[in-house]
């Protein structure tokens, strides 16, 4: 099936002719006519606008003077504008906006000849860590817990739709962001890879932010190699965004099969956390002897302050998500709703625009900002910030990567964790350090939980150095096998 493929395996039959991009793209197509209606990953389906540019891509095709992506069906998370194509960041404020500029992370996509086929749900403006927050609906897991095929299962978050549509074959890769592990927990919670690069790596121009010292896109695919793949064209220096870092991109793809004899890898004692689950420990012990296996010395290292890192985060976070959302007043662009009064008009816009989730973090981000409160609160989380940093920097100085799990669990029910803000957010315990420190950093796919669920390992690298993370997360993958489809997609449903 079409929809099976890796990105470089359709990369090299379409240059073998053993099938043309019309008709890639025009089975992941009908694969999304099939079931996102059940697991609702996409938001908006362009399927004509993707059936007409692969018929672009076949032609250019036949020059022979492809880019590497030509041909390529991808999901863009609804966070990245698309010029024409309305953007909502899965929430009610914007609804019906539709930008008349493209990303710069988008840009470059379709520069190297990618489809896209629609934008993908998330949680609304990028907030969650289940894909339940999103104003047009929750994203469906297309896993299911062994014996229990009536549950639905939370795709993880922010993107969620992301990662779903890629388990489930609707796309061949998407686009993610990544905050506080939004590109990564999802991954693990789907059975897929995903990849946070450094901050700064990719641009950030065109996306609606949420946390802009913690925002970063990165790609979300079946396989190391192809968010190799695509993260070769998502990367580059734009100076249009301010935080974009003008660094050397390294050939990627190559980085996968770089021998590991020597490398050295960093378990950080604090990740072995009270009340871990038996097969987390027991993947991530796998995970260790797979890579002693492939030629690594593994170093036991210490993180001292990630016991700091998810409380700071959620000081940060929320205090920059206030700022950048207070743009959205029912004035300049976006909803808006009538009332009597200037004030009145402010309050009926952000109160009927946002969902509870979003104004939640305004008010602790207002609140950690306010008079009285910023020398308490803020501040004192960015010298928590800088210390979190530290470790990783002195860390680095004896190993070349840090191995742990990426989630503390498989993927929950939808309306398990719903009623507690603070379960919810303590999904994100083992990726919110690497964000609060730049870092690059990568989910795969290990093995299976005891109820046949996806289990994450994560890989940490030095700033910059995403080739590493790349060339150990490729001989763990190689390592692991790991070939198990979800529930849905195998059904055929």
């Amino acid at each position: 099936m079409l929809t099976e493929l890796t990105i470089a395996a359709a990369h090299d039959g379409l240059r073998r002719r053993e099938f043309s991009a019309s008709e890639l793209v025009g089975a992941h197509v009908d694969a999304i006519g099939r079931l996102n209606g059940r697991l609702n990953a996409f938001i908006t389906v362009t399927s004509e606008q993707a059936l007409v540019a692969a018929k672009r891509a076949d032609d250019l095709l036949a020059s022979k003077d492809a880019p590497a992506l030509t041909g390529i069906p991808l999901g863009i998370k609804d966070l990245f504008c698309t010029n024409g194509v309305r953007t909502t960041a899965a929430s009610r404020m914007l609804e019906e906006f539709i930008p008349p500029y493209e990303s710069t992370v988008t840009a470059n996509l379709l520069r190297d000849g990618a489809v896209f086929v629609g934008k993908t749900n998330l949680d609304e403006f990028a907030m969650g860590s289940a894909n339940i927050t999103s104003a047009f609906g929750a994203v469906e897991n297309p896993w299911k817990r062994e014996g229990d095929a009536q549950t639905a299962l939370v795709p993880g978050g922010s993107s969620g739709g992301s990662a779903a549509a890629v388990a489930a074959g609707l796309a061949m890769g998407a686009t993610g962001t990544d905050t506080g592990g939004s590109i990564r927990q999802p991954a693990a919670y789907c059975g897929i890879v995903g990849l946070k690069p450094t901050y700064g790596r990719c641009s950030r121009w065109g996306t609606i932010a949420f946390a802009s010292s913690l925002d970063q896109a990165g790609p979300m695919a079946r396989t190391v190699e192809d968010c190799a793949i695509m993260l070769q064209s998502m990367a580059g220096f734009d100076p249009k965004d301010s935080t974009s870092v003008d660094h050397p991109l390294d050939d990627y793809r190559a980085a996968c099969s770089t021998s590991l004899k020597g490398m050295r890898v960093g378990i950080p004692r604090e990740y072995r956390v009270e009340g871990m689950p038996a097969e987390i420990e027991a993947s991530w012990r796998q995970g260790i002897e797979w890579l002693r296996d492939a030629g690594c010395e593994i170093v036991d290292v210490s993180l001292p302050h990630t016991k700091y890192g998810l409380a700071t985060y959620y000081i940060v976070a929320p205090a920059e998500c206030s700022s950048n959302l207070a743009r959205y007043d029912g004035v300049r662009f976006g909803r808006r709703v009538a009332a009597p009064t200037l004030d009145e008009m402010y309050e009926k816009t952000r109160r009927e625009g946002f969902g509870a989730e979003v104004r939640r973090r305004i008010m602790v981000g207002t609140y950690v900002l306010s008079a009285g409160y910023y020398d308490a609160y803020y501040l004192k989380a960015q010298k928590v910030r800088s210390l979190i940093r530290r470790d990783f920097t002195e860390a680095f100085e004896k190993v070349d990567v840090l191995l742990t799990p990426t989630a503390p669990s498989p993927a929950f029910a939808q309306g398990e964790k719903t009623d507690d803000p603070v379960q919810m957010y303590l999904n994100d315990v083992f990726t919110v350090p690497a964000s609060m420190a730049g870092m690059p950093a990568m989910s795969l796919p290990v093995g299976l939980s005891e109820r046949k669920l996806p289990l994450g390992l994560q890989l940490i690298g030095r700033p910059f150095d995403e080739k590493s993370v790349l060339a150990a997360g490729h001989a763990l993958e190689r390592a692991a096998a790991f070939t198990h489809r979800p529930t849905i997609r195998a059904e055929g449903v």
